[in-house]
């Protein structure tokens, strides 16, 4: 497929109206030298792809987007409908591709290809469906983007962020996995509306797998910067423990919900792995719960393992992770969900 951008000639001698259109300015310079052309690849165009696209687009995070995908028509085609929504847009050059080789010198790869999840499955189910269309994916984008910093969306995230490490060579710090960034936004939510406060307001972290066995941090929340449990043990208000795990719960099972009543999840995560995207390109140094080369952490010692935990991010993509002060009972489950995604590991031959 060809890898188009916008045309400038017109008619049938191929006219070039960039050159003609604009009288030049005479005795310039050239461009400042420190201004950076950022550029941002997108693999698979499906409902995900396709919103983390759209979300970074409106959010003017890149000065050129290229899309990759098997399917020659649905690309062009997702290509053309973003093209022509330039006038709303911040100026972005859009192009798209089945061969790899438009992803070349990318700062940023974000891989959302793969397998959609079917109603009622468990991310780990998805694995081996997944991990042959990553010995495709990875391997080229490594050729043509040696420095770029690779972002593993696809489902199990943790597992395949895993397999991407591993087929690309790089680093572990230049790849990371979306993780439970989403899961993070989803318990803030549901504590902000039991509370009624604006979900920014709160401080709360779903740590390890981005899954059935991930960990809320319930010991670290805080709202408006007081921490919830310690407020409540000092006015000696009461709750209950099963309270706390159904709000967990409900974190869990909302992908699996939403997954029920529209058949997939997209705008939710195209929103997260933007948010990503900005604290790594634009240097934020923000700390977020994503999927990191975990071994040496908490007592995550058994083996290489990535898991979410709560990482400074910035243009060199995982600088530190940090020190949490966890209960026993927090430390002991996040190192139950390394060897529940360890024993899937094995199995891969990696």
């Amino acid at each position: 497929m060809q890898k188009s951008a916008s045309a400038s000639s017109l008619g049938p001698g191929g006219l070039d109206l960039s050159n003609i259109f604009f009288k030049p300015i005479q005795n310039t310079s050239p461009p400042s030298p420190t201004k950076r052309h950022t550029k941002i690849s997108v693999i698979g165009v499906g409902n995900v792809g396709m919103a983390i696209a759209q979300t970074i687009l409106t959010q003017d995070l890149a000065d050129e987007i290229a899309l990759v995908d098997a399917q020659t028509a649905k690309l062009r085609g997702e290509m053309l409908d973003l093209q022509h929504a330039a006038a709303f847009l911040p100026r972005t050059k859009i192009i798209a591709s089945t061969d790899y080789s438009v992803t070349v010198g990318s700062d940023l790869c974000i891989v959302s290809a793969g397998a959609r999840q079917i109603a009622g499955e468990s991310r780990l189910n998805l694995l081996q469906r997944n991990v042959a269309l990553f010995r495709g994916i990875i391997p080229p984008l490594a050729k043509y983007s040696p420095g770029t910093i690779l972002m593993i969306v696809s489902n199990p995230v943790d597992v395949l962020t895993y397999v991407a490490w591993k087929l690309s060579g790089f680093p572990s710090n230049r790849v990371v996995g979306s993780g439970t960034n989403l899961d993070s936004s989803r318990f803030r939510f549901l504590i902000a509306d039991h509370l009624d406060v604006n979900a920014q307001d709160v401080q709360a972290s779903i740590i390890g797998e981005h899954g059935d066995s991930s960990v809320a941090l319930w010991s670290s929340i805080s709202v408006g910067g007081v921490p919830i449990l310690s407020f409540l043990e000092k006015h000696q208000i009461p709750y209950e423990k099963e309270t706390l795990e159904g709000i967990h719960k409900a974190v869990v099972d909302s992908a699996y919900e939403v997954i029920s009543l529209k058949g997939y999840t997209s705008w939710a995560i195209g929103y997260s792995a933007a948010n990503l995207a900005r604290s790594i390109l634009r240097d934020q140094r923000r700390i977020q719960p994503v999927s990191v080369l975990a071994k040496g952490f908490y007592g995550i010692d058994d083996g290489d393992v990535f898991l979410s935990l709560p990482a400074l991010l910035g243009r060199g993509g995982v600088l530190g992770v940090t020190n949490v002060n966890l209960t026993d009972e927090e430390a002991q489950r996040l190192r139950k969900s390394a060897q529940t995604i360890l024993k899937v590991q094995s199995q891969l031959g990696l």
